[in-house]
């Protein structure tokens, strides 16, 4: 006796859906400071000013933005007819946690246009560290060490950043350049990778021969930020 077995099945047909989603550029979006040492989108921070008790001013906002720039505080110093290097404190604030930090001080860029046309960065100090009554430390220089580019994104999409900026007086210097497809989302230039280099970065050297007097001494910096790399 022969036994057969069959299992019959149906045949079942699938109708295939298109799914879509659309971004839109961010153009009313303010974004936020990140923590220079790990920036996270979803947890800012927020930095401490030194030179400004109420906080550091807002970011330009837009889907093109400084969300932020630190000011540089080089705190007090004996008057001294030798030559001498002060060294910018790092930047102080306070992460998502509530915990208090310090960090490499650094510049904050977001690019949410979604174009992918890229950027460029530019800084220029408004003329020599002087007093109230426009009394100038004669031959005082700037300068930036240990820059970098630090994002949660890929490094791929690095921008390319100057690792040492001479700071001339009066004269804007390019010194972040994000060519097509890169500065994509937000991207911190940041000088030092951590507090102990971030403390030794932002340098200011000041000649023994120049007049010194007990005052404090400040100047300006311009941070722009161009559409066209």
């Amino acid at each position: 006796m022969l036994l057969s077995i069959f299992i019959g099945g149906t045949v079942a047909r699938a109708d295939d859906t298109d799914t879509h989603m659309k971004y839109q550029s961010g153009g009313g979006t303010s974004i936020k400071p990140l923590d220079p040492m790990l920036p996270d989108p979803a947890k800012p921070v927020i930095p401490v000013d030194p030179t400004n008790p109420t906080g550091p001013p807002a970011g330009t906002g837009g889907s093109l933005s400084i969300d932020f720039a630190s000011g540089f505080q080089f705190g007090n110093q004996a008057i001294s007819t030798k030559n001498q290097t002060y060294y910018a404190i790092p930047q102080e604030y306070t992460d998502f946690d509530g915990v208090k930090k310090k960090g490499p001080n650094y510049v904050q860029v977001t690019d949410i246009r979604g174009t992918g046309s890229g950027w460029q960065v530019s800084v220029k100090q408004n003329g020599q560290f002087q007093t109230a009554e426009a009394q100038t430390l004669e031959g005082a220089e700037l300068q930036f060490k240990n820059g970098e580019m630090i994002s949660n994104l890929s490094t791929t999409f690095a921008p390319n950043a100057s690792g040492t900026v001479q700071m001339p007086l009066d004269t804007e210097i390019d010194v972040v350049t994000a060519n097509s497809e890169r500065g994509i989302g937000t991207w911190l230039y940041r000088f030092g990778s951590d507090e102990s280099s971030g403390g030794r970065s932002v340098q200011l050297t000041v000649p023994g021969s120049s007049v010194k007097y007990a005052k404090k001494y400040q100047t300006s910096l311009t941070w722009s930020l161009k559409n066209v790399p």
